[in-house]
C-alpha cells in the first residue's frame, strides 16, 4: 500500500454481491449477520473516495457509516 493512501471502511445496508468489490476499487467486502456489509481498503485520494461514494449512490446503496481507519 502506498504510504499516502488512507484506509477507509464503508458500512452499508444489505448484502452486496461480491462482484461489486471489483468496481469499488477492489475494496474488501464482508457480509455481517445483522444484514449489513462493510467495504474496507485503501484509497489514493479524495477523488477516489468521492468516486466510490458516487458509485454507491448510483447503485442505490444506503450508506450507514464511513470511517477513515
Amino acid at each position: 500500500m502506498n504510504s499516502d493512501m488512507t484506509m477507509y471502511e464503508f458500512r452499508v445496508d444489505g448484502h452486496l454481491d461480491a462482484h461489486w468489490s471489483t468496481m469499488l476499487c477492489e475494496l474488501t467486502l464482508v457480509h455481517h449477520g445483522d444484514g449489513t456489509s462493510t467495504l474496507t481498503g485503501p484509497l489514493a485520494d479524495q477523488a477516489q473516495l468521492h468516486g466510490v461514494l458516487a458509485l454507491l449512490r448510483d447503485l442505490g446503496v444506503h450508506l450507514l457509516s464511513l470511517r477513515a481507519l
